[in-house]
């Protein structure tokens, strides 16, 4: 079907101040789903996919407790979420989503950065237009072929299905994305799923050299350094 497998999507690397940020944005994601949906894995979906999520990505074991038990012990804290919709350089594009208790503290973070690497911030809807919202699903042990017959039996409408290096991904509806698991699971019990999210892919990408390309990995950089700054998708070649 051909859409590419790689989802352009920056990353924090797991290394000194940068792990820190990763366990606050789990802590933070972990505390609202428990909040919205309640503390057991079993019967609240989002909440065990994240915590699924952070154990594969190393988050010790107490900051998923704390971030649960912080909802039993009567703590009220508020996060909303709040997306930003950038143009950076030579037609690159980049959307910024947050999980903020405070937003205007949020958007002047972002400014803070745009003007830094000379970007604009779009209005909304400026750039997601160029964006897919999927869920992506990928996994070992079934071929191209047999993973599209699964879906098909369990009448699972999918956007896409491919296979790279024996990797094979599956891209839906995000409301889709535990019964897709769950098919999957059927025919293999045991399956690890090493892709296993919600995202926005590119409908197009670019690639950038020279100056256009150091101010656009600066930018990403920064960006994944604000706070409240949960996702950074983009639709650079990197």
């Amino acid at each position: 079907m051909g859409r590419a497998y790689e989802v352009r999507k920056a990353s924090i690397q797991k290394t000194g101040a940068a792990k820190s940020k990763l366990y606050s944005m789990y802590a933070r994601e972990i505390y609202q789903a428990a909040k919205t949906g309640g503390i057991e894995l079993e019967s609240n979906a989002s909440l065990k996919r994240l915590v699924e999520r952070a154990k594969k990505e190393q988050v010790p074991s107490d900051i998923i407790k704390r971030a649960i038990d912080k909802v039993n012990s009567g703590a009220d804290e508020s996060y909303v979420e709040a997306r930003y919709e950038l143009f950076g350089p030579a037609g690159s594009t980049v959307i910024v989503d947050c999980l903020t208790d405070n937003v205007n503290r949020s958007v002047s973070s972002i400014r803070a950065v745009l003007n830094k690497c000379h970007v604009k911030m779009g209005a909304i809807g400026s750039v997601a237009y160029q964006y897919d919202h999927l869920c992506v699903v990928g996994f070992k042990g079934l071929s191209e072929e047999e993973a599209l017959e699964q879906m098909i039996m369990a009448d699972i409408d999918i956007d896409d299905v491919e296979t790279n290096n024996g990797l094979t991904v599956i891209y839906g509806n995000p409301k889709d994305l535990f019964d897709i698991k769950n098919a999957i699971s059927n025919v293999l019990p045991n399956v690890e799923f090493e892709m296993d999210e919600i995202t926005m892919i590119p409908k197009d990408t670019i690639t950038l050299t020279g100056e256009d390309l150091e101010v656009f990995k600066k930018l990403v950089t920064m960006l994944e350094d604000v706070e409240d700054v949960q996702h950074v998708y983009h639709n650079v070649n990197l």
